[in-house]
């Protein structure tokens, strides 16, 4: 069940260990669907030869569009079953000796005892079809992204209040960490785009008592976010204000914008239309703080935010990008991006400062 707001604690504090163990249970399940369909639905490794191909070659051979190639490649790379490097593929050794047909020490039947699980069904039909989760008609699930043209379960009191709730459990873990990881001790105003539960927002303003915040989202969202500023005891300081990230003006005139497992719900040209918008709301000298869980730079793993790709793929219209991805929006919008800095749950914070 999700938290009781009004059973709360009034301090949000760090935790003693990092969740991500947790978590990343129910992530595995990701990967077995992920190697179900790669083997049985898609014939990976029938189509890789002993030589390696260029990853053109085999997103042509498989028909996939290039968000699903990316998902399904990098999460076998993480596996340790192919190897990417350069433009070109080719399977490891070990993917070489148990999943290649024909080898003595194949083991794909063995996999494909999974292959028409529902989880591995859904997978590979999204693949083909390039549909977010909910998004057709005959589709009874939900979902839990907003632009317009979508009918988001984001904009309905019950689920939005639901599904925000579900997402506070995380946020209270990683919230006050972040807010010790990034000083905003000279910040007059942090507005949080989609912000959700407004926890990260409230993490600031426990640290930091003269900061004001400013919580952006969709309005049944906010509703969840106004409870926990009441609950906290910083709703004197935190606004709540609501709007479409990608057309409506950015209320306020904030130093700082943080963007706390957004992006990743977004394809690359939202992402970059994003961060521009942000980058332009920043006075000079102002920050933007990208919170999310990121892939390695060649995008090798880690496994967990590569699994998480998955998910992600399957629900909303993004997946998971690495540093030197988000190092690169900032830099063409005239920001000057740092390093990541390690928070929990395999996420990380990078600030760029506008120049």
């Amino acid at each position: 069940m999700p938290y009781d707001v009004h059973s709360l604690p009034l301090q949000l504090l760090p935790p003693c260990t990092d969740p991500a163990s947790s978590i990343d249970i129910g992530r595995d399940n990701y990967a077995m669907d992920l190697l179900a369909a790669a083997v049985v639905h898609f014939g990976v490794f029938e189509k890789l030869g002993a030589t390696p191909v260029t990853t053109a070659e085999l997103r042509a051979s498989l028909g996939l569009d290039e968000r699903q190639f990316f998902v399904l490649s990098r999460g076998l790379n993480a596996l340790k079953l192919l190897d990417e490097r350069d433009g070109r593929v080719q399977m490891t050794p070990q993917a070489r000796e148990h999943l290649t047909p024909g080898q003595p020490l194949d083991v794909s039947d063995y996999i494909r005892l999974a292959a028409e699980s529902p989880g591995v069904l859904t997978l590979v039909e999204h693949m083909r079809t390039n549909t977010v989760a909910g998004a057709s008609k005959d589709d009874p699930r939900a979902v839990f992204i907003y632009r317009d043209g979508l009918e988001s379960a984001m904009e309905e009191d019950a689920s939005a209040r639901h599904f925000t709730l579900m997402l506070a459990g995380r946020a209270r873990n990683i919230a006050p960490v972040l807010a010790q990881k990034v000083d905003l001790s000279a910040a007059r105003c942090l507005l949080d785009v989609g912000g959700g539960t407004g926890l990260y927002s409230i993490a600031f303003l426990q640290r930091y008592p003269k900061l004001r915040a400013i919580v952006f989202d969709r309005p049944a969202v906010l509703k969840v976010a106004a409870e926990f500023a009441r609950q906290y005891g910083v709703d004197d300081r935190l606004q709540c204000a609501s709007g479409d990230m990608f057309t409506d003006l950015f209320p306020g005139d904030c130093d700082a914008i943080l963007l706390s497992n957004v992006l990743h719900d977004w394809d690359i040209p939202e992402c970059r239309r994003l961060v521009k918008r942000c980058a332009d709301a920043l006075p000079a000298g102002g920050r933007l703080l990208i919170h999310d869980a990121f892939l390695n730079d060649d995008y090798s793993g880690p496994l967990y935010p590569a699994l998480f790709s998955v998910a992600l793929m399957l629900l909303t219209e993004g997946r998971n990008y690495s540093g030197a991805d988000y190092k690169a929006w900032m830099h063409e919008t005239g920001l000057r991006p740092g390093e990541p800095i390690p928070t929990l749950v395999h996420s990380s914070v990078l600030v760029g400062v506008k120049r």
